[in-house]
């Protein structure tokens, strides 16, 4: 045999080169998949909420269409107030105008109250939250003014303005700041120890810690008071308009009564009703954005 032969026989074998690893990426779900989960989602949110309401009108129709019903059926509401649901916006001057218009300047006012009652009632539930001898001596003045009716409050600042318009703004105020307070200064009460601690170490001056540290900790219960707060401005300037006049859906539903429109005021509480379950929406919205979904909903 050759040496050839035997250096080849003898040399060791050559390794094979090593296989690539493969990493494969999860699966991701059909388009039409995803849109049908999200269907189903939508679906379980609307469709129990519409059904009772269809429920409740069906009941109400029955109820109300026999002899001697006082209030009007749902069709009959629907028949007689077409023209003010098809043309919310026509406005023949004076107080003669769609219900958009009526609409409209009641959230004018609720903005301007609302918004004064936010920046005060932050403000004094952090002195209240954060200052025990504040604490003591306004929280007792607190309890007690928060227990008077908003339209309680009405007569006064009409004696103090002698204007509709800055009197309605008031009661809106002074109705919707008390649970902003309250809850703020609650919040700021629960901020935990060791946030403060932290801060003691970094050495954070009073405005740092107020917007790094309190508001971000307070902001579920702030959040809270703020939802409660645009509730109540929403009932107080309904009920402040039938008292003032002039413009805005309070006074439009007092000056159906006085023209026995009953009707109009069916349709009135309807936009009320749905107009306050959106502005609660809007909150909690924006409460979900800050908080990042900390804050109830």
């Amino acid at each position: 045999m050759s040496m050839t032969a035997l250096k080849t026989e003898s040399s060791p074998p050559v390794p094979a080169a090593s296989a690539p690893i493969l990493t494969l990426s999860p699966k991701r779900p059909p388009r039409m998949e995803v849109l049908a989960k999200r269907g189903r989602e939508a679906a379980a949110r609307i469709v129990p909420p519409l059904i009772v309401v269809a429920l409740l009108l069906v009941v109400w129709e029955l109820l109300c269409r026999r002899a001697g019903a006082t209030l009007p059926p749902p069709s009959r509401v629907i028949r007689e107030t077409k023209d003010l649901i098809l043309d919310p916006f026509f406005d023949n001057g004076g107080i003669d105008k769609g219900l958009f218009w009526h609409i409209s300047a009641s959230l004018k006012r609720v903005a301007l109250g609302y918004s004064l009652a936010v920046v005060v009632g932050v403000a004094l539930g952090t002195l209240v939250g954060q200052s025990i001898w504040a604490m003591r001596g306004l929280d007792p003045l607190f309890q007690v003014l928060r227990t008077i009716p908003p339209l309680a409050w009405l007569p006064l600042a009409l004696a103090a303005f002698r204007d509709g318009q800055p009197s309605a703004i008031f009661v809106i105020f002074i109705t919707s700041i008390w649970p902003i307070i309250i809850n703020t200064a609650v919040g700021i009460r629960n901020i935990p120890q060791d946030y403060r601690n932290v801060a003691a170490v970094l050495q954070l001056n009073p405005l740092e810690f107020f917007a790094k540290v309190m508001i971000p900790s307070a902001a579920p219960y702030i959040f809270t008071g703020l939802r409660i707060g645009i509730g109540l401005s929403w009932l107080a300037i309904v009920a402040a308009e039938m008292l003032i006049g002039g413009v805005g859906i309070g006074f439009f539903i007092w000056d159906a009564w006085n023209s026995s429109h009953i009707s109009e005021i069916i349709l009135a509480l309807v936009y009320v009703g749905i107009i306050g379950f959106v502005l609660d929406r809007l909150i909690a919205l924006l409460a979900s954005v800050v908080t990042r979904g900390t804050a109830t909903n």
